[in-house]
């Protein structure tokens, strides 16, 4: 059971190898983005295998 915003992966390219995507989703309760956020052939939430993205951004944020 993630405790995540999961993503629907509609249009989305990167769906497939995205956690956010692919997580077994809770079936009493669980938070999907409202729109996917997916845009002009980047995601900013995508959580891959090596979660690569999620960790820069949490870097920058932290060297602010």
């Amino acid at each position: 059971m993630p405790d995540i915003t999961m993503c629907k992966g509609t249009n989305c390219p990167y769906k497939e190898s995205c956690y956010r995507f692919t997580a077994t989703p809770n079936e009493f309760r669980q938070s999907y983005f409202i729109k996917p956020p997916f845009k002009d052939n980047d995601c900013e939430m995508y959580w891959g295998d090596l979660q690569t993205d999620i960790w820069n951004q949490l870097k920058d944020i932290v060297k602010s």
